[in-house]
């Protein structure tokens, strides 16, 4: 792959694993989640030069989570602010001040407590610098008009397939043929593909290319212009975000980061003599700045992209149409309050780019595409109920003197409680009853039970049902359908179910002696199988043994009092655990980082806690448990988005290695044949797609 290519002429025989089309914050991540991967990975944009856009002002902490583990999140932290307490006025006087944070601090299960102030294209440099550090550079200028691909694509040619004519027929049609506008030199470029994901934005080619219906509202009432502009020194209190919110309008003025004189600006539009919006203009800044604020319309002495936002809320029929793929505002566009819409897309984007490279790597089955879709579908439709609804909670606020922005924010705008217990990848046996869901019913409609129903019609995300109708596959069997048994079932009141988020927790390296976090341990492209309690040693060496080195790593959690021993199979030396750290400083991640197995200390019992796992090392103990050995412990699977998988008994190996299997094939002895097309049929979710169509 020619990683430093510009627009050009692109010959026909030339293949990737993945394009992405679009260069946001999006399309970035995915982008440097399968590089790392050794993902061939390439992606464009249809603009000339990098976009320059600041609408949305930094990520929220779950997507500093996601950053953290790219590599990237000291450069965001250090390009950015944190968020600034905000002052209100109401005819040009100052009358309440409000921190939304001032109560919130980290946790040992989440480092971060807040979003963070940063220029999208700030951001996007960073992204973009990081993605250049695996010889990928974006391709400006790329305008994608034709998506070609077979509806029945056999299995694709390359490792373990057979070579000739036939072979090469078949590669050909598991590809998707993409046709870009013509290029300076007036030739058409085609490119083909294994897999596309669009993430060029809510006008998206891709997505209308497919004809995948993009239905919902644009409200023309509610109307904000934007831009950024530059204020004369001293004329605002930069440690403020001032928010004026008049009878007749409003003006917000947020300092930009990293800039002396740069704000954010948004307004209520000025408008014409029947009362219809005008474009933003520099003059019309400074008019509105002035009626409002009391500012001299003199003290704005720039302004530039200039922007009108209409609130707008849409989400796609589908996210996938066989091998092409849409993430963040190609799939779903929310109404702004909360800051909600670049988050999402770069949580889609996490979710998808592991699963991509599992089948692209030939470990896993191609039907671990089809829960990209099951697990980010229902989580827009709740995201944009949310964002409507602190939207609707904001303009009530500020009609009020005294009301303001804090209102549009929650605890469920960090996005830390965002998880997929409905998934058919969540396997947990967390309830007694190794039959049926105490929360379910057994008809397969269950999922419209009016009790655990988003206000869309939608199944929610907590809710105990499959968005298919299914019940949650919590406690009932195994994704492959094996039934989970053996050893005592766990309770739901210790520590996360699968689906859920996996909780951070801070420890000690056990090979280094330094201080480190379970987030740390996740980090890179890498499933990680945790084990408490000395139990989970067989499993851990089992697992290290059938998965060393190929996308799965151990780690033994030790409790502070607990005897160490020896070093197990599945833990690193001394001078293993220092190479990995060298990695992690070096930015290395995935498969060029260091052993996949380490070991920790939980010092101050954070880890047990947030896992739960103390409370069920008691119960075993109480119960005989301890005096065996054997049983006394937990396995817990994180998938490498940061969400539990598996959760079960320290002698329930069965289990985790049916759930590896599923996502990593056998391990070394694999022989699984290359991905191939898994094209998912329009109507897959019904009710789902009925009901988001409705709300």
């Amino acid at each position: 792959m020619d990683a430093d290519r510009g627009a050009g002429t692109v010959t026909s025989t030339e293949v990737t694993d993945v394009l992405v089309v679009g260069a946001g914050p999006t399309g970035l991540v995915l982008a440097c989640d399968l590089a790392r991967r050794g993902i061939a990975v390439r992606i464009v944009d249809r603009s000339p030069a990098p976009p320059r856009t600041s609408r949305a002002k930094g990520p929220n902490p779950r997507s500093l989570e996601i950053l953290d583990d790219l590599g990237v999140a000291e450069a965001v932290l250090a390009a950015g602010s944190a968020p600034l307490p905000m002052l209100k006025y109401r005819d040009r006087a100052p009358v309440a001040r409000a921190d939304p944070w001032a109560g919130s601090a980290p946790s040992p299960d989440a480092a971060y407590d807040r979003a963070w102030l940063v220029a999208q294209w700030r951001l996007e440099e960073i992204l973009r610098a990081r993605l250049a550090g695996y010889g990928v550079r974006v391709e400006l200028g790329r305008e994608v008009v034709g998506l070609t691909q077979s509806p029945d694509a056999p299995a694709e040619a390359g490792a373990g397939a057979e070579d000739g004519p036939e072979a090469d027929a078949d590669a050909e049609a598991s590809r998707v043929v993409v046709t870009f506008a013509e290029d300076r030199r007036g030739e058409e470029a085609v490119l083909r593909a294994r897999y596309v994901v669009g993430c060029d934005g809510a006008h998206s080619s891709v997505r209308k290319l497919l004809g995948i219906g993009f239905e919902g509202t644009t409200r023309e009432d509610q109307v904000m212009v934007c831009g950024d502009v530059e204020l004369a020194e001293d004329a605002l209190d930069r440690g403020l975000w001032h928010q004026w919110f008049d009878e007749d309008g409003a003006v917000m003025l947020c300092p930009i980061p990293g800039t002396r004189t740069g704000w954010w600006f948004q307004a209520g539009p000025e408008r014409d003599g029947r009362g219809r919006p005008l474009a933003p203009t520099a003059d019309g800044f400074r008019r509105l700045l002035a009626h409002h604020t009391g500012l001299p319309g003199q003290a704005l002495t720039r302004a530039e992209l200039l922007s009108t936002y209409r609130v707008n809320v849409r989400m796609a029929d589908r996210f996938r149409a066989g091998r092409v793929f849409l993430a963040g505002d190609a799939a779903h566009v929310h109404a702004i309050a909360g800051g909600l819409g670049m988050n999402t897309g770069i949580q889609d984007a996490f979710n998808l780019g592991w699963k991509l490279g599992e089948v692209l790597a030939g470990r896993a089955d191609p039907e671990l595409l089809d829960t990209y879709e099951e697990e980010r579908l229902p989580v827009a439709a709740r995201t944009l109920d949310l964002t409507s609804e602190r939207l609707r909670a904001t303009l009530e606020a500020i009609r009020r003197p005294g009301g303001g922005l804090d209102s549009a924010i929650t605890a469920d705008t960090t996005g830390l409680g965002v998880g997929y217990r409905w998934s058919s990848l969540a396997a947990d046996r967390t309830h007694p009853d190794a039959s049926t869901h105490p929360d379910a019913s057994s008809h397969p409609d269950a999922h419209t039970r009016p009790d655990r129903t988003h206000p869309t019609g939608v199944p929610h995300p907590d809710a105990r049902t499959h968005p298919t109708g299914v019940p949650h596959p919590n406690a009932v069997t195994h994704p492959t359908g094996v039934p989970l048994t053996g050893g005592a079932p766990l309770t739901a009141d210790e520590g996360p179910q699968a689906g859920d988020r996996a909780p951070d927790a801070p420890c000690t390296d056990a090979a280094t002696g330094a201080g480190t976090r379970l987030h740390r341990v996740f980090a890179g492209p890498r499933t990680t199988v945790l084990g408490f309690g000395p139990g989970s040693a067989a499993v851990l060496d089992d697992v290290a043994a059938t998965y060393g080195g190929t996308g799965v790593r151990t780690c033994r959690v030790y409790a502070a009092d607990e005897d160490r021993g020896e070093n197990r199979a599945g833990e690193q030396s001394q001078d293993q655990g220092e190479e990995q750290s060298a990695d992690r400083r070096e930015g290395r991640t995935g498969a060029e980082a260091g052993p996949p197995g380490c070991a920790v200390i939980d010092a101050e019992g954070h880890a047990a806690a947030a896992y739960g796992t103390g409370a069920s090392a008691r119960a075993e103990a109480s119960a005989g448990g301890a005096a065996s050995g054997a049983r006394t412990g937990t396995i817990v699977v994180v998938r490498p988005d940061h969400h539990v998988g598996l959760r079960v008994p320290a002698d329930d190996a069965r289990s985790v290695r049916e759930y590896l299997r599923r996502l990593h094939g056998t391990g070394h002895s694999a022989a699984r044949p290359p991905e191939q097309s898994s094209e998912r049929s329009p109507d897959r979710f019904p009710d789902m797609v009925d009901a988001v169509r409705k709300g």
